[in-house]
């Protein structure tokens, strides 16, 4: 037994279950999947993310003086507030009736009244900083590379100084709750280092006697930094920090520096383990009143954490790790039919192609609009995968603007979940993607805003049922925002969250999630719906008052405005729910409910959607003169993306003018608007636009330089608003999956927005289509070679749709189908 080497066996995933003819290891592989730097990071954006759902990190990869950016996700500004207006419904009533009079400009200025106050601010739990001896400082820069491994989740720094080779190497371990690091050198006893805390936040830290550092500090009780000795000033959220330290060496020393530092001289190697808690206990607890001790329980977590080496913790974090991020695959190649077209024809090797991919990831970036490099796309699919894993977990946050990471006590938007696009596209490719416990926690946060959000509804607007507006945080505030209505007053953002509620359905089949916890949401969203709808003009129901987010008008009377009445994203959405909620009524037999027989009644009056003059999508209920053509936000194409009431199909006149919008918005704009238009492009069946979109993403933003609205990537290739917002990073996932496959639940299209001249050649395996349906797909110079379906869990009806052609598919559960390119089925096998 002692020559026996122990193998961990592995459970197959998603995309192991099919393999195409011909698929060899070699063709379906395009090598590591790596963000490399070959200096250290100049920037927070040249740094590196690792993250384990609720703890996050930013590695530098400094040489004389290292610093960790660290974050907690629960640590925000603020205690639980009063989200109600009791004087909301006589200013409802006075901008009502100033929409009837069409006063669009006096409607707008007295709805300021209806907002309230800001959301709280996402904070920074500190720094682990390692300062090293003079010597690193001579450390050969050509020795130097720091690499995010996304196969693996970790990051390591490698040098070389003084001929010795130094090794760092960090992860966020999910299964231990702990950021490891571990460091080491090729000589031994050469190791000298010292590690403390630091924080922007109101902390103080001390060693124990167990070569542990502690840090405890606190988030301010108020949005507004308060004052020294302000009476008035709530306790806010508490939190803890503890470093562990293990060394080995011979004649290793360690020594504490001014009661906070630990000082290490002649280690061979050191492993610092650092774990986090907060007194955050839930949105509805105000943290005076927390029974949590943060302290307490990071030195419980720690203790739990050093029952495994590091080793073992490795292995189980890597394992974890890979159960979720390796369901699915991507290759994606050019043509090798000619060398001439479009560009350099990417290289045959393997071996080549990895040699190109330790190319700094910056300058890859910098390459890609002249040589389109393929494998640079599935980098940035994958790292989104990444991203989602990183900072949402089961029982933790859900992502917000910036995921976990943040090194500003005041971040850019507050750091807040914005509800009028970009959380919900935090979470667009959990279910294409095969990521769909990384949902969990907008389920979550959804339940707990329909808690305070029902009080909301109730006082401000006398409805029934749940209602949000367009920021919140984590005391899951639902009132509007503070300022002018163009971004304040919009009452949709509950609902839009509920559309994810069904989508999860529809992709997972599970009938016990949408009775439990889908339907009890969705139906008190309706409910709201059918009250907030008055009558209006011509016989419909209308919402008034109605913005298209964060968009302006010319009134008819020359005024510009943003207040109306039925804004095309308002019906979109409400049509969505209504048709959701009935569909749902019917799988759990619920159809005979008085609220399903509302819901009927009022679709019928609801408003369809308009062309106007120019042939666009009107994006409010009058044909106003807008005045910012090509504004960022496409709010109005709701029904396209990431709704389903407008479709190439059912809807071709409504699909020609949401075209026309598209080119009438054109292409400039943030990360988040690139990516959303990509994906209507794709859901268009457009190729060649939803790839200009996709190329339009890969521009390198000079953090000294950048400017409002341009997007693009930074050198880590977190997406840029700018500045860094995480959505776009997200949103590119989805909208390349959604290139690759779209589905209905009865319906599946098979490369609907393949770019053939850009990806002639390619194999996806793993996707998720709605029905439950596992899909991998391979196509070669542009055309489909095979497919592979399945369903594990119940037998699915779909039509498969590939180039015009359509065949009806018959899977049983447990077998896995393969397709040819005329979608006859070629093969059947067992799910192993």
């Amino acid at each position: 037994m002692d020559d026996t080497e122990w193998v961990l066996v592995k459970e197959a995933s998603d995309k192991d279950v099919w393999k195409p003819s011909g698929d060899d290891e070699e063709s379906s592989s395009s090598g590591p999947l790596e963000v490399v730097f070959k200096h250290p990071a100049k920037h927070w954006t040249d740094a590196l993310p690792i993250g384990n759902g609720r703890l996050g990190a930013m590695v530098w990869g400094a040489v004389p003086s290292e610093t960790i950016n660290l974050n907690e996700d629960t640590l925000w500004t603020g205690t639980p507030g009063n989200y109600t207006n009791p004087d909301a419904p006589k200013t409802l009533t006075e901008v009502r009736k100033l929409v009837d009079a069409r006063k669009y400009a006096e409607a707008t200025e007295a709805a300021v009244a209806l907002s309230h106050n800001p959301s709280d601010v996402y904070q920074l739990l500190g720094d682990m900083i390692m300062e090293f001896d003079d010597s690193l400082t001579n450390y050969k820069e050509e020795t130097y590379e720091r690499v995010l491994d996304l196969d693996s989740a970790t990051i390591s720094v490698k040098y070389t100084r003084d001929n010795i080779d130094i090794t760092r190497e960090h992860f966020a371990s999910n299964p231990d709750q702990v950021i490891a690091t571990k460091i080491s050198a090729s000589k031994p006893g050469t190791l000298n280092f010292t590690v403390h805390f630091d924080s922007k936040m109101h902390h103080s830290s001390y060693v124990n006697d167990k070569n542990q550092i502690v840090m405890e500090g606190s988030c301010p009780g108020k949005r507004i930094q308060p004052k020294l000795n302000q009476n008035d000033n709530p306790k806010g959220i508490q939190f803890s920090a503890v470093l562990d330290l293990q060394t080995s060496g011979e004649e290793v020393v360690v020594n504490v520096v001014d009661g906070r530092k630990l000082q290490i001289k002649g280690c061979d190697w050191a492993v610092m383990l650092l774990v986090a808690s907060s007194s955050f206990d839930g949105p509805f607890t105000n943290p005076s009143y927390s029974k949590r001790d943060p302290t307490s329980e990071s030195l419980s977590t720690m203790n739990s954490v050093k029952k495994f080496s590091y080793s073992e913790l490795y292995a189980r974090h890597v394992d974890d790790y890979q159960k979720i991020f390796h369901r699915v695959s991507l290759q994606l190649k050019k043509s090798s039919k000619s060398n001439v077209i479009n560009g350099p024809t990417l290289p045959a090797k393997i071996s080549e192609i990895n040699e190109n991919k330790k190319l700094p990831t910056s300058e890859r970036v910098k390459s890609f609009r002249t040589d389109e490099d393929p494998t640079l796309v599935e980098l940035l699919f994958h790292y989104g995968r990444y991203l989602l894993i990183a900072c949402s977990r089961p029982e933790t946050q859900p992502a917000n603007l910036q995921g976990i990471w943040n090194k500003d006590v005041e971040p850019p938007w507050d750091g807040a979940p914005h509800l009028n696009i970009n959380l919900q596209m935090n979470y667009w490719p959990a279910l294409p993607c095969n990521l769909k416990e990384c949902q969990e926690p907008l389920f979550d946060y959804a339940s707990s805003l329909s808690i305070n959000g029902s009080k909301t509804a109730k006082v401000n607007y006398g409805a029934s049922g749940w209602v949000v507006h367009q920021v919140s945080d984590i005391w899951a505030k639902t009132s509007p925002d503070r300022g002018q209505a163009v971004w304040a007053l919009w009452q949709m953002g509950g609902a839009w969250l509920c559309t994810h509620l069904w989508e999860h359905f529809t992709y997972t089949m599970d009938k016990g999630f949408l009775e439990k916890i889908g339907y009890p949401l969705l139906e008190s969203s309706a409910s709201f719906l059918v009250d907030w709808l008055i009558d209006g003009p011509g016989g419909y129901l209308e919402t008034n008052p109605s913005t298209s987010p964060e968009h302006t008008f010319i009134a008819p009377d020359g005024k510009p405005a943003s207040v109306s009445y039925s804004s095309t994203m308002d019906i979109a959405i409400i049509k969505e729910i209504f048709a959701t909620i009935v569909s749902a009524a019917k799988v759990l037999g619920k159809t005979q409910d008085d609220l399903i027989q509302r819901v009927h009644k009022a679709q019928e009056r609801l408003p369809p959607y308009k062309i106007a003059r120019d042939g666009s999508l009107m994006e409010w209920a009058l044909d106003f003169q807008d005045p910012e053509m090509h504004h960022r936000h496409v709010s109005h194409l709701f029904g396209l993306f990431p709704g389903h009431t407008i479709t190439v199909e059912k809807t071709p006149d409504l699909c020609k003018a949401v075209r026309n919008t598209l080119y009438k918005r054109g292409e400039e704009g943030p990360g988040w608007s690139t990516t959303w238009k990509a994906c209507l492009w794709a859901r268009l069946h457009d190729s060649e636009h939803a790839y200009r979109m996709v190329k339009h993403l890969f521009d390198l933003v000079d953090p000294d330089h950048e400017a409002n609205f341009e997007g693009g990537l930074y050198s880590n290739l977190f997406t840029a608003h700018p500045p860094f917002q995480i959505d776009a990073n997200f949103g590119f996932s989805a909208a390349i999956a959604e290139m690759l496959v779209q589905s209905t639940t009865k319906d599946l299209y098979l490369l609907p927005a393949l770019p053939r001249d850009k990806w002639a050649n390619g194999c996806v395996k793993g996707l998720k289509a709605r029905g439950g349906v596992t899909v991998s797909i391979c196509w070669a110079e542009g055309d489909l070679h095979e497919v592979g379906l399945w369903s594990k869990n119940q037998n699915v009806d779909k039509m498969l749709h590939y180039r015009g052609n359509s065949v009806k598919a018959t899977l049983s559960t447990s077998r896995v189908y393969t397709f040819n390119k005329h979608l006859k089925c070629v093969r059947t096998g067992s799910i192993f």
